[in-house]
């Protein structure tokens, strides 16, 4: 292993891609409607993450990635396509060239395949070494169309991703590119575990400054409805309480707050 967690390439060997080893995708999948991504737009993922415990969906919530833009208005929602990475092995992937070599692999090809609005997600184990998306290439996830990227793991050219706009979700920043460690990408398009989620390629990604959740297609419209019900009375209650309400009273929303909402929205009709 040299200075930079790489692993060294012995006297007398070359660089080593399998090219035996192609990557992995799945044969096709379904992208989300317009209509999904449109009814999740106004959804938070707290709301989203919640709506889905009470479905009895409870693992929805990718722990680790955080938004890499800290604004408040950070959000993103799109259907996933994925991308996984693996640990290394020298008869398969190793050497000090290996940043020319991952064009043959499902980095290449996993942004080949990006259309507009999708998140890209990528499960690297939450690895604090391996930056597996740079400057360029989510330079060309933005000329492609694509909304956002979830990774469980860490990118590099901070700064210039943060000048392209893109949101990104990501567990911290390192100088080293995708191969350059311990880690590379194998498969893409594939079901893949990010921050202990299940992410399946189509399903839907609600991801805001609380961070990113997963939604299957399935739950989709119904969870919009029932989330952006649940926000209008949470916006109810904020403002009665900063009128002075007890908090008894305003939240959870019931029994005399309810019919105060009841009547109000009523009223409003």
């Amino acid at each position: 292993m040299d200075a930079n967690g790489r692993q060294a390439v012995p006297a007398g060997k070359t660089d080593t891609y399998d090219s035996k080893l192609a990557p992995v995708q799945t044969a096709t999948f379904t992208r989300p409607t317009a209509r999904m991504v449109e009814a999740l737009d106004d959804v938070s993922a707290a709301t989203a993450c919640a709506k889905l415990h009470q479905m009895g969906i409870t693992r929805t919530f990718l722990d680790g990635p955080v938004p890499l833009h800290r604004t408040p208005d950070v959000k993103v929602v799109g259907g996933a396509v994925t991308l996984q990475f693996l640990p290394q092995r020298e008869d398969v992937f190793s050497g000090t060239a290996q940043e020319d070599a991952e064009r043959k692999t499902a980095l290449w090809q996993v942004l080949e395949s990006i259309q507009p609005g999708d998140v890209l997600v990528v499960s690297a184990f939450g690895s604090h070494f391996t930056g597996c998306l740079g400057d360029m290439l989510v330079r060309y996830f933005k000329l492609r169309g694509g909304a956002g990227i979830v990774v469980d793991g860490r990118v590099r050219d901070a700064a210039r991703i943060r000048a392209l706009g893109v949101p990104v979700w990501c567990t911290g920043v390192t100088p080293h590119y995708a191969s350059q460690t311990e880690l590379f990408p194998a498969a893409f398009n594939v079901p893949i575990g990010a921050g202990g989620a299940l992410v399946t390629p189509g399903d839907l990604i609600v991801a805001d400054e609380d961070g990113a959740v997963v939604v299957p297609q399935q739950k989709a419209l119904a969870i919009a409805e029932d989330s952006l019900a649940h926000q209008d009375k949470e916006a109810f209650a904020r403002q009665r309480l900063d009128e002075g309400g007890r908090l008894s009273d305003y939240y959870p929303l019931t029994g005399r707050g309810l019919d105060e909402y009841v009547a109000a929205q009523t009223f409003a009709d």
